[in-house]
């Protein structure tokens, strides 16, 4: 046997199979049992010890079942979402056309009020990302421990966190037309929404609050939730200001901003918010 390489030999001629050291590094799992003795004739035997066994086939069907999970949907044409990985399931839809609006303003502007009143009224979905991350927060799984530790310091949550709950939301709701609250928070948000879903909204629902009264109605309202505090609030206006409004203003750019004057009474402001929606009302009745 040849020390160096590990190459076995039988009379001179070279087999086609390589084998290390039993002292090799390259062998942390396993040993070769050989007979010593007349090793140059007698079969190559390998022993492989049972938890090598064990740790090779549980990883083999770990990465197996990795790669039949759902898989990131795509754009075949505006507005259809595509999940690739459902197709011939029946399980969820996978080919759906879609109206999207998203919904923007500061913590505490009255989006998730107006968001309960649009649905009413105009046969709307409402998915809060809010909602939908503190949902997965709830599940107990990694990435809801990441997303809970992300809004304690007021960071954004990754892109492709919020974007699969939205997606996997829209795949299993029987509507077609959605209001997404709260997303995108930033450009690249927004960027990665679009490239990964290929859907860009009807227009963009701005309500548009001074800091000192959504800070007033943050902490009076009093829901328990460990971000409606103070130092917190300041971390999330803050956030909003440099991260969120330079994608209203991308937006606007384009026309799609319906602002709302959201620091008036409830009642004045769904008035506004009707106001906006009246002509997609009426653009679907004809």
């Amino acid at each position: 046997m040849d020390a160096t390489c590990g190459v076995r030999k039988k009379k001179g001629r070279e087999l086609p199979f390589k084998i290390a050291s039993p002292n090799s590094s390259a062998t942390p799992y396993f040993f070769w049992a050989i007979n010593k003795s007349d090793a140059r004739y007698r079969p190559l035997r390998i022993t492989f010890p049972p938890y090598f066994c064990l740790r090779y086939f549980s990883s083999f069907f770990f990465y197996l079942q990795q790669f039949r999970k759902t898989k990131p949907s795509y754009q075949t044409s505006m507005g259809t979402v595509v999940d690739s990985s459902n197709q011939g399931a029946g399980s969820l839809p996978t080919n759906k056309k879609v109206s999207v609006i998203f919904v923007l303003g500061g913590p505490g502007s009255g989006k998730g009020t107006q968001c309960a009143n649009i649905v009413e009224n105009f046969g709307y979905t409402h998915l809060s990302a809010g909602d939908l991350l503190r949902a997965e927060i709830k599940s107990g799984s990694e990435n809801g421990t990441m997303i809970s530790n992300m809004i304690k310091e007021g960071k954004i949550v990754p892109s492709e966190v919020t974007i699969k709950l939205l997606q996997r939301a829209i795949q299993e709701n029987g509507n077609d037309k959605f209001l997404i609250d709260g997303f995108p928070r930033n450009e690249e948000n927004r960027a990665a929404f679009e490239s990964v879903t290929g859907i860009e909204p009807e227009f963009v629902l701005f309500f548009d609050c001074p800091e000192e009264e959504m800070e007033r109605r943050l902490l009076g309202r009093n829901q328990g939730r460990e971000d409606d505090n103070i130092d917190t609030i300041r971390k999330r206006f803050k956030v909003f200001l440099e991260s969120s409004l330079p994608v209203i203003e991308y937006y606007n750019s384009k026309g799609k901003v319906r602002k709302i004057d959201a620091a008036k009474p409830v009642g004045e402001v769904f008035e506004a918010v009707k106001a906006v929606f009246a002509p997609t009302v009426e653009k679907v009745a004809a």
